[in-house]
């Protein structure tokens, strides 16, 4: 949305969800079925960091576990209770629990709702340019080149 008719302030349950559900190539694009993200940052035309208001359904996943170099990552619950999966270990958290991923620290995390209700979280992320995501648990990895993802496999060979 251009900067002369972004919104001041708005409900944020308003802003329409992303149309594309994952920029993951497949096999792993279809992995995130039952994950809903409404840009917030990006209605405001935020440029240094993203926000996002995201709703996991029963059994979906907030991403691969992933583990990014440059950018730092932070999740806020307001609903439900997902399982937080980090190389450390898993935690459930709850609603008024916040979670923070430190760039460049290789502890590869996703929240997964194991639960029968819907989860509803904030995440937020810098927009740092050069990051590199690693996906321990997968055949692939993402580089940040240009303000686009590009995905490869662990080879280098690109999706």
């Amino acid at each position: 949305m251009p900067e002369n008719i972004s919104p001041i302030a708005i409900n944020a349950s308003d802003v329409p969800p992303r149309t594309q559900p994952s920029i993951y190539p497949e096999p792993f694009a279809s992995r995130m079925a039952g994950r809903e993200k409404r840009q917030l940052g990006d209605l405001f035309g935020l440029q240094n960091f993203g926000v996002n208001l995201t709703r996991l359904t029963p059994n979906a996943v907030s991403a691969l576990r992933h583990a990014h170099s440059r950018q730092d990552e932070f999740v806020y619950i307001l609903q439900g209770r997902p399982t937080l999966q980090t190389a450390k270990g898993c935690v459930q958290l709850s609603p008024g629990m916040c979670a923070g991923f430190r760039a460049g620290t290789g502890n590869a995390s996703h929240l997964i709702n194991e639960t029968t209700e819907d989860v509803v979280y904030i995440e937020m992320g810098d927009r740092t340019p050069g990051d590199v995501v690693t996906y321990p648990d997968e055949d692939l990895q993402a580089s940040l080149v240009d303000g686009k993802w590009q995905f490869a496999h662990k080879d280098g060979t690109p999706y």
